[in-house]
């Protein structure tokens, strides 16, 4: 009988090293799963500055109207991209916020947003030569508001209310606004979050892209 107890009080003893043993290895596998979540996430960015960048004649002459313009904004690599459709036509340097790194969160971080975004409102008469507004905050960036419990619901509906009618979404919130693509100068990382080109270039962004035209920046 007593050796019957010693037997199942040394397999009770058993269950529990293993189950502490596979605790701890679960634990270091989930720590080593973010150490490799971490380095993947920095792989793919590493791999994007260093893809090949399109083929594109800036010599050419732009033959306007462009039928479906679009701009990509590669922050990584300061370049602006102007397609027509899949077609690169135009590949430009670019200035960003002063705080270049990271996607826009709130009003005064100095970052440039990340995200997919349409030319809202052009600006002949701009301080900065020529602009293009974009139409930040997107709903990305207002659902993420609203949970950090940076704006209102009534802020929240306001913002989306707007984008899903294509319309300038609100400026004047916690989140920012009034994020342009404007002239002025690529240089530097000097502005407030926008995205900045030399002053030629930006005449020619501006005559060829109209208010509508999807604008994507990636990291």
């Amino acid at each position: 009988m007593k050796s019957t107890q010693a037997a199942s009080r040394l397999c009770a003893l058993a269950f529990v090293a293993i189950a502490a043993l596979t605790l701890g290895g679960r634990q270091t596998d989930e720590s080593k799963l973010a150490v490799v979540s971490s380095a993947t996430a920095q792989d793919e960015r590493a791999r994007a500055e260093a893809a090949p960048t399109p083929a594109i004649d800036n010599g050419s002459a732009l033959k306007l109207p462009l039928a479906r313009p679009r701009l990509l904004v590669l922050k990584a690599r300061r370049q602006l991209i102007l397609f027509d459709g899949e077609r690169a036509l135009r590949l430009y340097r670019i200035g960003l916020g002063t705080s270049p790194v990271g996607d826009k969160e709130r009003e005064g971080d100095r970052r440039t947003p990340e995200g997919d975004f349409y030319v809202c409102v052009k600006n002949a008469q701009s301080a900065f030569y020529l602009s293009l507004g974009l139409s930040y905050p997107n709903e990305e960036h207002a659902a993420r508001g609203l949970r950090e419990r940076l704006i209102t619901r009534a802020e929240h509906a306001r913002i989306t209310r707007a984008l899903r009618r294509k319309r300038t979404p609100p400026w004047t919130t916690a989140l920012g606004g009034e994020i342009f693509i404007h002239g002025r100068g690529s240089q530097s990382d000097w502005t407030w979050g926008c995205v900045a080109l030399d002053d030629p270039d930006m005449k020619e962004l501006f005559d060829a892209v109209p208010v509508g035209a999807p604008v994507r920046i990636e990291p």
